[in-house]
């Protein structure tokens, strides 16, 4: 059983035995400026969507390796919230993932063996939101890390709606169908520049008129039709592709061979003097087969 019922209003779930929470804490808490959700002292707080209705929830890992997850208000007594509850937190930390055949991998890989060995338990921390996850993807485009977080946090306090609780606000991601009714201008005092607005209002009004959806990405029948079909959309190139096919769509083979932060880490691990060509990548990540995404996000922790 993947979860049971806790003695007061919390759920159990049942971690895999190689997940490390602290990991995993590490990856989160890696950027102060986070909006979707607030860590303090090994717990995490965030509103989760159950399809019915939002509930704020508390996490954190047991000594019996189990995730409690905390109702902050009350227990939903529905079973399909409850079930939803579950689901989302299992995908949020990919739990259903049996990373053995990445680890065996990665431990005689020259280039992985190191970072498996320091952060070994991550999980690639997913974006379960079709929209949050190409909206992440469309902000981060050509921007460092830092101002793409203080970007996110503008559009989610501007658009986003939230729960409060002891005077902290917990926040929304906005829904496509808001974003959709809205005008490249609406989004000009939150410093987003013009053609970004554009994408992202673009990509809502596909959503909402049933265009693109998740379900539609999943129920092609391999991850080069899902990247061919994301490519099209204006917007969104190879690099937001794969960010999405691997955050969101969890793809295991998707690959941002492109990225910026995986190049540097490279070159930081192999002493490089200059970033490595797509020539040495393809070369570097030639036995990573089925496992980029996993290769790529642990060796994004190498820097960040």
């Amino acid at each position: 059983m993947y979860w049971q019922h806790g003695n007061d209003d919390s759920m159990l779930i049942n971690l895999p035995i190689d997940f490390n929470m602290n990991a995993n804490l590490g990856y989160l808490g890696r950027n102060k400026n986070e909006c979707m959700f607030e860590m303090d002292n090994g717990f995490i707080t965030r509103v989760i969507d159950t399809g019915k209705t939002y509930r704020l929830v508390q996490l954190h890992a047991n000594k019996h390796n189990q995730m409690i997850v905390q109702f902050i208000d009350s227990k939903p007594t529905k079973e399909t919230e409850q079930a939803a509850v579950v689901r989302f937190v299992r995908e949020w930390f990919d739990l259903d993932r049996d990373l053995f055949p990445f680890y065996e991998m990665a431990n005689v890989d020259p280039l992985l063996k190191k970072p498996v060995q320091d952060f070994y338990g991550l999980r690639v921390v997913g974006v379960p939101d079709l929209f949050e996850a190409l909206c992440w993807g469309v902000l981060g485009q050509q921007i460092n890390l830092a101002f793409a977080y203080t970007l996110k946090r503008r559009f989610v306090e501007k658009f986003g709606t939230s729960i409060e609780h002891n005077s902290k606000k917990y926040w929304i991601f906005p829904t496509f169908k808001q974003i959709a009714k809205l005008s490249p201008e609406d989004l000009t005092d939150i410093k987003m520049t013009l053609k970004k607005s554009e994408y992202i209002i673009g990509i809502a009004k596909l959503m909402d008129n049933g265009e693109l959806s998740k379900e539609k990405l999943l129920a092609m029948d391999n991850l080069k039709d899902a990247e061919k079909s994301l490519i099209k959309i204006r917007g969104i190139g190879p690099w937001t592709a794969n960010y999405v096919l691997m955050r969101c769509l969890r793809h295991t083979s998707a690959f941002p061979i492109d990225d910026v932060g995986l190049h540097n880490s490279i070159k930081f691990l192999m002493g490089l003097d200059r970033k490595p060509s797509k020539e040495e990548l393809l070369e570097l990540s030639s036995k990573w087969s089925g496992w980029q995404a996993y290769a790529t996000f642990y060796l994004w922790r190498v820097l960040y």
